[in-house]
């Protein structure tokens, strides 16, 4: 073959030239395929070309292109072991040169061959050349194209008689063809039938480009080979014979033939459970295809084979057409697409609304895991050193929609003293788990004698009121982040609500409160142990269930409604957010005191003061600030370890040794505790801070394109926020001032 733009092609096509070896003629075709010539090119394949490309239709996809568009003979060389042969259409061998490599392995004989043009002097010359040449993945060595015989299914051809969903009519019945618009498929053929539900929105993919994924591949779907030569698998049920055969007793076989050299062949096809009829078949000199189905098409049938298709079981009728199916972006074409032919096929109903496709979890340096690299890590190693559920929170906490993962990858010695690889990212998992543990089991140790619902005021306390609030939220978010496939989000909300709301705070709120005589926390701590459970039970399964077993034993009746816990946790309902509870108030207000707390925490620290030892505070603070503060005193004074504590409105001189706090409209003065030089670098260290946060406000603010494009509640929240660190600096400047 030659480019028909070749200057040299005029002259050349259409004549012959002589093949060595074998001798026989063989036409000089162009065709466009062939790469020019150019040694100045920064494209290797023209470095290296001479512009003329040896055409084997049988051995390579290319050129069994070209050979169909010319008309070319096709010649197989080899035969299904690799070895040159003379069996499977290379007619012309005996007899010639080539019979001296006849038998020998392809690897052999190309180095023979070579070997045989330099003796010829026919050799012109021998260069390098890098490409890229499928491999094995399991035996390592070149993956050779080889022309064989197949069975392939017509996927664009249109399905005549195509069966109806069950309680409806055929609605193209005898082959009608539509096609589906802007494209050339029938809607009736199965690339239609695959295609059509994306289109009307029944079938979606997350992320939503893989949906391009599915429909390009579709639109240029070629005929499906099925047919496979392997020692297991689905048989084809497909019998053949060489001659003419008849269906003369009636029997439910369907018949074709073909002709080949050996004369006109009878291909008979039987149905499922007849075996009388294949033995008939068997008797009559049919022989059954030593094939096996394709794995994808295998497969394809498992959304209703397994559930006792085609009978019309119980089974089939609950829980066929499935909602989602989790699967990797590399088998959309080969699984995902073949799934819904054979369920619109068979069934006439897509076997899943919802594709998810998720993430590669690859090795540190970006690898695929496998196991010749010996990269991977099995999940069972993991389970045995982690735990089940510190291995699926942490996957789960990996699973984004943008991009693959990375899992750094390192050694280590099990108790039996076998090494593995691990990750130190599963440590978050188990750390994660662990806290979880035994948060639920102080709750359990104090919910005896909890009060029923109905016998409370949840209104009654901040600390509930907020608890309830950021719960109500997080089960909201939680809700979203599931229907939106954002594992990952999903994680981060209850990772972040179970650890620093319910174990850092309410739990301790709830400690101080119970050991006080406030029985009502306990009914609002069973309740958000409850709901956390619910929340937490598709991410960590076991260890939820096992706390939702100790939770019925101490406080079967939790809640609003009085319910009775459901025995397994597994069947227990999704929890519903309270649009009753969903109040911003009390969560402001208990940042502020939370914040408060952390602030005298850090000053302690600062001017190490003992955690045992309590000091004395004394607070500025009006209206609304003072009157949470003061309803919360005893709370403030043990969360921080204060002793006595008063709130005034106006404090005159600044006491002598005090570090001061302030947020939310209250300044807080910790008694007794600082050197005047320490404290007045401190709070110029915080004076600075908060200078840099007005400053990059007050620009934000200043720009115009962040004024117009910004929704509304964005830019009048920051505009607050900068109100306040306005007033947080003046009383930070104040406290300067009283130092001197």
């Amino acid at each position: 073959a030659i480019n028909p733009t070749d200057p040299r092609a005029e002259a050349l096509t259409g004549k012959t030239v002589r093949l060595p070896i074998v001798g026989r003629l063989i036409p000089i075709i162009a065709d466009e395929l062939v790469v020019l010539p150019d040694p100045e090119s920064e494209d290797e394949k023209a470095r290296f070309s001479t512009g003329f490309l040896k055409v084997t239709p049988a051995h390579d996809p290319n050129d069994w292109e070209i050979g169909q568009r010319h008309g070319l003979d096709i010649v197989n060389v080899m035969g299904p072991d690799g070895s040159i042969s003379d069996k499977y259409g290379w007619d012309d061998a005996r007899g010639s040169d080539a019979e001296q490599f006849l038998g020998m392995d392809r690897f052999e004989a190309r180095e023979a061959i070579v070997e045989w043009f330099r003796t010829e002097n026919m050799l012109e010359d021998v260069r390098e050349y890098v490409h890229e040449v499928g491999h094995s993945y399991r035996s390592l060595v070149p993956i050779e194209p080889y022309l064989s015989d197949q069975w392939y299914i017509a996927v664009k051809k249109p399905i005549e008689n195509l069966p109806s969903k069950p309680g409806r009519s055929s609605d193209q019945a005898g082959g009608e063809q539509r096609l589906i618009e802007g494209t050339d498929i029938p809607e009736n053929s199965l690339a239609g039938l695959a295609l059509k539900p994306l289109l009307d929105g029944t079938l979606k993919f997350t992320p939503e480009r893989y949906a391009r994924t599915y429909q390009s591949w579709l639109e240029n779907l070629r005929d499906w080979p099925i047919s496979r030569q392997l020692w297991w698998g689905h048989r084809i049920p497909i019998w053949s014979k060489v001659g003419k055969a008849t269906n003369g007793d009636g029997e439910a076989i369907f018949f074709c033939e073909t002709e080949s050299e050996e004369g006109p062949v009878t291909y008979a096809c039987v149905g499922p459970g007849q075996e009388e009829l294949e033995e008939k078949l068997e008797a009559d000199g049919f022989q059954r295809d030593p094939d096996v189905l394709d794995t994808w098409f295998s497969s394809a049938l498992w959304p209703f084979s397994t559930l006792g298709w085609p009978e019309q079981t119980p089974e089939l009728e609950t829980f066929y057409p499935g909602d989602v199916l989790c699967t990797a972006r590399e088998i959309i074409t080969l699984w995902v697409s073949r799934m819904v032919m054979m369920g619109q096929y068979c069934l006439r109903d897509i076997p899943f609304a919802d594709v998810f496709i998720h993430a590669m979890v690859q090795d540190g340096e970006g690898r695929k895991m496998s196991k010749s690299l010996g990269n991977g890590i099995d999940p069972l190693d993991i389970i045995d050193s982690h735990g089940a559920d510190a291995m699926r929170f942490t996957l789960v906490s990996m699973t984004t929609q943008t991009q693959d993962v990375r899992m750094p990858i390192e050694k280590m010695t099990l108790p039996d003293g076998r090494q593995v690889n691990t990750s130190a990212k599963f440590d978050i998992g188990r750390n994660f788990c662990n806290k979880l543990w035994n948060a639920s089991r102080f709750a359990l140790m104090n919910l005896e004698g909890t009060p029923p619902w109905s016998e409370i005021d949840a209104k009654k306390e901040l600390s509930d009121r907020w608890i309830l609030s950021r719960l109500n939220t997080t089960i909201q978010e939680a809700s979203a982040a599931i229907e939106a496939f954002s594992f990952n989000e999903l994680a981060d909300i209850l990772y972040h609500f179970m650890w620093d709301d319910f174990c850092d705070w309410y739990l301790e709120i709830a400690k101080i409160r119970i050991n006080s005589g406030d029985a009502s926390a306990k009914t609002v701590l069973a309740h958000c142990l409850d709901v956390l459970l619910r929340l937490l039970h598709p991410i960590c399964p076991y260890v939820t269930e096992a706390i939702w077993g100790h939770l019925n034993e101490s406080c079967p009746n939790r809640g609003p409604g009085e319910r009775a816990g459901e025995p397994l946790l597994v069947r227990a309902q999704w929890p519903n957010a309270d649009a009753a509870v969903s109040d911003t108030h009390p969560a402001e207000q208990f940042d502020v005191l939370r914040d408060l707390i952390r602030q005298v925490r850090n000053v302690r620290i600062e001017h190490g003061v003992a955690p045992s030892r309590k000091v004395d505070a004394l607070a500025e603070a009006k209206g609304k600030p003072a009157k949470m503060l003061a309803d919360n005193l005893e709370l403030m004074k043990s969360l921080a370890t204060l002793g006595e504590m008063s709130i005034a409105g106006k404090i005159g001189a600044v006491p002598a040794k005090a570090a001061a706090v302030s947020a939310g409209g209250v300044k807080l003065y910790v008694l007794d505790i600082i050197d005047p030089e320490t404290e007045r670098a401190r709070l110029k260290k915080q004076a600075e801070t908060l200078q840099r946060g007005i400053d990059a406000i007050a620009a934000k603010l200043g720009n115009e394109n962040f004024l117009t494009k910004a929704p509304a509640e964005l830019v009048q929240s920051e505009r607050e926020r900068l109100e306040e660190l306005r007033r947080e600096i003046a009383s930070v400047a104040e406290s300067l001032k009283a130092l001197g």
